[in-house]
């Protein structure tokens, strides 16, 4: 699922180039269209970063879209903040934090993975979900996703992992299929211009009927409000309602530029029509509606390995005065003996590499071993359903 960051700049059509720079405004608008309710948003605009420290806001934007049932997207909508947040130490400073936040985020998601599977396993739950999971601290946006489904190059099917017959290669839940799905998603962080940005996170609802530049200029020049319903309506319109489709439209803002009003209700469906009549007038004239490049995105940090040693770095896990080791994914404390450092295996002696890396407790270590495959229960890859 790709999700574009778009500066507003190229949206709104405004020079900000002499704009001061302060901290952002942040509008946003969702829109869905259900055919299985399986798709699930999570939206929060009051986070703090430090608890009881309103100058420390940030905003969570999330969308969860399930699969064979609702229970991972819902499970995960109501627990993955609280995981990823577990992850960072609250006595940091905001360049600490966001440092922190990509590799919290990986913690976070494996977390919520182990939970969820630890609840439903007894009862034979096999619902899971797909997830992008944005925070936005002033100008810099840190997404965490899923990738695209697996096709084969041979056929037009995608390939599928059995037992389950699940087409992707990441997600949380989906225990019929086993530990060949993995929950480590791939983390991006940026940070944007002081010309703003536009943020479209969708579900593959959406994705699969539109490109991101399409999506891009379908709602350009709009209140985010209605640029979420727009985009949801043209991927109707384009390949009809044969998944959930949803979106969310999040704009990062300058703080002194006037908002875009709210379209009134009344007006909508008289919008909505002038506009897919104008696109339909101009739809041959390409060349007009491409977006210009103004504005600048840094990018910060990249991973997508889903190998969770690699994704864990290098962080000690040992804190001297206590002697006591804390569990990199699950951060629970524990003496050294109940576990060991994500370095020992049976080529390192555990006395040589024990306070080596991160720290992993005994059931997520065996998680880890399983999701690289060192477990012998390990579904295999099919192409012909």
């Amino acid at each position: 699922m790709k999700q574009p960051l778009v500066p507003l700049a190229t949206l709104i059509g405004r020079d900000v180039r002499n704009l001061k720079i302060e901290k952002p405004i942040v509008k946003y608008g969702q829109a869905g269209l259900a055919r299985k309710g399986e798709d699930y948003f999570l939206i929060k605009t009051d986070c703090q970063r430090i608890p009881g420290d309103s100058s420390t806001l940030f905003s969570v934007f999330a969308i969860l879209d399930g699969h064979n049932g609702m229970s991972a997207a819902v499970f995960v909508k109501e627990n993955i903040l609280r995981n990823v947040m577990s992850a960072i130490p609250q006595d940091i400073s905001r360049d600490e934090w966001l440092q922190a936040l990509p590799r919290a985020l990986v913690v976070g998601f494996v977390k919520t993975d182990i939970e969820f599977q630890k609840k439903v396993s007894p009862a034979g739950e096999t619902s899971g979900t797909t997830a992008t999971f944005v925070i936005i601290d002033e100008w810099t946006v840190t997404g965490a996703r899923y990738c695209q489904w697996w096709r084969s190059r041979k056929t037009q099917w995608p390939l599928r992992c059995w037992p389950g017959g699940l087409c992707l290669s990441r997600s949380i839940g989906d225990t019929d299929v086993g530990e060949y799905i993995v929950p480590i998603p791939h983390v991006k962080q940026v940070k944007l211009s002081n010309a703003g940005g536009r943020l479209i996170i969708a579900s593959d609802g959406i994705w699969d009927a539109l490109s991101s530049d399409v999506a891009a200029k379908s709602c350009r020049g709009l209140p985010a409000e209605l640029a979420a319903k727009l985009v949801a309506k043209e991927a109707l319109r384009s390949r009809g309602l044969k998944d959930d489709t949803t979106c969310l439209v999040v704009d990062i803002i300058p703080s002194d530029y006037p908002v875009i009003p709210t379209i009134p209700r009344k007006k909508y469906n008289m919008l909505i029509s002038l506009l897919f009549r104008k696109k339909s007038q101009n739809s041959s004239n390409k060349a007009s509606n491409k977006l210009s490049a103004v504005g600048v995105v840094e990018e910060l940090f990249e991973g997508g390995s889903a190998v969770l040693t690699e994704r864990l770095g290098k962080e000690s896990p040992f804190n001297m005065n206590s002697g006591i080791f804390r569990c990199a994914v699950c951060q629970v404390n524990q003496p050294p003996g109940d576990g060991l450092a994500v370095n020992c295996g049976p080529f390192f002696p555990s006395a040589s590499k024990s306070r080596e890396g991160p720290f992993l407790c005994t059931n997520c270590r065996k998680k880890k071993d399983a999701m690289e495959g060192k477990r012998p229960s390990i579904p295999i890859v099919d192409s012909t359903a």
